[in-house]
This record gives C-alpha cells, sequence and structure tokens, in this order.
C-alpha cells in the first residue's frame, strides 16, 4: 500500500521568530477612562467659572454692607473666601486628571494643603454659625455681639491659624511620586516615613477635623429644628429663615465631604502593604478609584453654598440682581443681616445682637426690679 503524504507538507513554510516582538501583557484602552478625563476638566472649568463668580458676589455684597455685618455675615464672609482659595487650585486638578501631576512638589503641597484648609474652614466655622444659632434661638443668648465686629473676625482668624495648624502632615507628607497603577504618571500624593506617622495623621483629620465638628454640627441643627417645631413666637418664626440657610448650607456640606471621609477611614483601616496588586487590580486602579471619585465632590463643594444664597435668602437675591443689572440697591439702615435671620425692621432681635453676650445678666437685672416693684 502507498501512502501520498507530499500534501500535507506542500505548503510547509518556515517562520523566523527573530521579528517576534515580546510585549508586557498591557491594560485594554478603557473608554470610561479617556471620557473621565475630558469630563473632569470640563467640571472644574464650568466649577471655577460659576464659582468665582457667585462667591464673588458674595464677597462684594457683604463688603458693600461691612459697616453693618450681621455675626453671620462675618462667618459667611470668611467661607466665602476659603472657598475662593480652594477655586484657584482647579486648574491643577484639571492638569493632573489629564496628564497627572507634572506641575511639581511646590504646588503639590499648597494645592493639597488649600485642600484640607477648605474642609477644615467649612467644618469649623458652620459649627460656629449653629452654635451662635443654638444659643440664640434655643438658649436665648448671645454668643457674638455684632456691635464688636473684630471679635468674631478675631474668631474667624484663630479658626484660620488653627485649620493652617492641622494641615501641617499635608505640608510635610505631601509629595510628586509616581502612580502605583502606571509608573510612567506622576501624582500628588501622601508619602510617610512611618506607618505610625500616617496613621497619626489621619487620626488627627478624623477625630479633632471632622468627628468632633460635625457632632457640633449635628447636636445643635437638631435642637433648633426641635425649638423652632414645637414654637408658635413671630420671631422665632422670622428666626427660622436664618436656620433655613444653616441647614442647607450643612446638608450640602455633608452630601460633598461625607464620601470622602468614608473613603478614608475605610482606607486607614486596611493595613498598608497587605496584598499585591494582580493586573486586573492594576487595570481598574488606572481607570478610576474611589479616592479620586470623591475628592471631585469635595473640590466642588464650594460652588454649592451662591446656589443655596440665592434661592433662600431674599435680601441676598435683591442684593445679587441689582448688581447684576448694575443698579444701586437702597437698604434701611436696620437691615443687618442677608439671610433674613430676623427680617427687616425687627428692632427686637436687632437690639438683642447688640447687646450679645450681656443680654442674659439683662435679664436677670430685670427680674430683680420687677421683684423690687412688688414687694
Amino acid at each position: 500500500m502507498e501512502l501520498e503524504l507530499h500534501g500535507l507538507f506542500e505548503h510547509n513554510k518556515t517562520f523566523d521568530y527573530g521579528d517576534y516582538e515580546y510585549k508586557e501583557e498591557g491594560c485594554p484602552s478603557s473608554t470610561v477612562t479617556d471620557s473621565m478625563a475630558v469630563l473632569i476638566p470640563l467640571l472644574y472649568s464650568v466649577g471655577l467659572v460659576w464659582g468665582l463668580l457667585g462667591n464673588g458676589m458674595v464677597l462684594v455684597i457683604l463688603w458693600q454692607k461691612r459697616r453693618n455685618l450681621s455675626v453671620m455675615d462675618i462667618f459667611i464672609f470668611h467661607l466665602g473666601i476659603a472657598d475662593c482659595l480652594l477655586l484657584l487650585t482647579l486648574p491643577l486638578w484639571a492638569v493632573d486628571a489629564v496628564k497627572g501631576w507634572i506641575i511639581g512638589t511646590g504646588f503639590c503641597k499648597l494645592t493639597g494643603a488649600v485642600f484640607k484648609i477648605n474642609f477644615y474652614c467649612g467644618i469649623f466655622l458652620l459649627a460656629l454659625i449653629s452654635l451662635d444659632c443654638y444659643l440664640s434661638i434655643v438658649r436665648r443668648m448671645q454668643l457674638y455681639s455684632r456691635k464688636k465686629p473684630m471679635v468674631i473676625h478675631g474668631c474667624c482668624v484663630i479658626v484660620w491659624f488653627f485649620c493652617l495648624l492641622l494641615s501641617i502632615p499635608d505640608w510635610l507628607y505631601l509629595k510628586v511620586i509616581s502612580d502605583e497603577t502606571d509608573h510612567a504618571k506622576m501624582e500628588c500624593n501622601h508619602s510617610y516615613t512611618f506607618d505610625s506617622c500616617r496613621l497619626a495623621s489621619r487620626l488627627l483629620h478624623l477625630v479633632v477635623g471632622f468627628t468632633l465638628p460635625a457632632l457640633v454640627l449635628l447636636f445643635c441643627c437638631s435642637c433648633i429644628l426641635l425649638k423652632l417645631r414645637h414654637t408658635s413666637s413671630g420671631l422665632q418664626k422670622k428666626k427660622d429663615r436664618r436656620t433655613h440657610v444653616l441647614v442647607a448650607l450643612v446638608v450640602a456640606f455633608f452630601i460633598s465631604w461625607m464620601p470622602y471621609n468614608i473613603v478614608l477611614i475605610k482606607d486607614t483601616a486596611q493595613p498598608v502593604n497587605n496584598v499585591s496588586i494582580t493586573g486586573a487590580e492594576r487595570c481598574e486602579g488606572r481607570q478610576w478609584t474611589a479616592s479620586n471619585a470623591t475628592a471631585i465632590l469635595g473640590l466642588l463643594h464650594c460652588v454649592v453654598s451662591p446656589v443655596i444664597y440665592l434661592f433662600l435668602s431674599k435680601e441676598f437675591r435683591r442684593r445679587a440682581l441689582a448688581m447684576v443689572k448694575f443698579s444701586g440697591c437702597e437698604t434701611d439702615s436696620s437691615d443687618f443681616s442677608l439671610w433674613d435671620s430676623a427680617g427687616l425692621n425687627d428692632s427686637t432681635y436687632v437690639q438683642q445682637e447688640e447687646q450679645g453676650s450681656l443680654q442674659p445678666m439683662n435679664d436677670i437685672i430685670q427680674t430683680i426690679n420687677n421683684q423690687d416693684q412688688y414687694r
């Protein structure tokens, strides 16, 4: 029997393996990553324009009535300054979202510190506003007097200094390092010398910078809302307008910053070098991370406050429209607050705020005088 095998090897060809290129297994191109590289700078650009216009308008309006500022006006003025400082760093974060951190270590430390200072100033100043509202509405006393604005400004300066102290870990440990998921890309991140430094820095932020002032906010706002719910006083109802602005600012703050702090708590609870990064996790990390998404919410928080003022404050809306129309805005001498804290022409509340912390002593003296008259 004869077998014809030539058909099997008729088309046999040799292959030159010298031309073979060995390539590392790379991450597949991600449309999500590419779209984020376009979407994030766009969000930052819109936020920068709107935030500077809105917060700039807040600062200009408050500066125009600087001789007749209420306690809440002064605190909101400092909140506006903190938001404007954070807004100025948005272009740097936009560049980082596209090309990584190519601006240098100095700007890395500066932008990271401003990011944290804005957070600390926001929560501490809101805590002071809520404490002032709690004492005036629930306890019927005033912590500050609008006749002594320098005292209020001094408290705000102390807050600024304390926030600067809390940001010292960012000044020390923020560095430009290579991305763990893409060594060709640089990122602005913390590089701790020891794990104990990392833990101490995180606990300082989470306990002192977040948990304690958050508890003050929740306690004061809860007591204020319960007090206003069970009162029928006309004066208290007018104070309710100021409370609406405060509660809206607090809710917006927690919506913007709570996810970031939750991710920070989760990251702090995990060991530093627990497991090696697999290929799938490497590609996933390159596309997106939870810290990136939550940091964007925190960065864009500074554009929300002007919207709240426009919707909840009639006086601010009136002045803002007058400014847009380039027309003058006449106000009464008793119009001392933009946030409708006691309504216009409410002399009773004006006197109470002017007397400040001496109001409880005046009430005691008045009670003693009434008792002497009955005797």
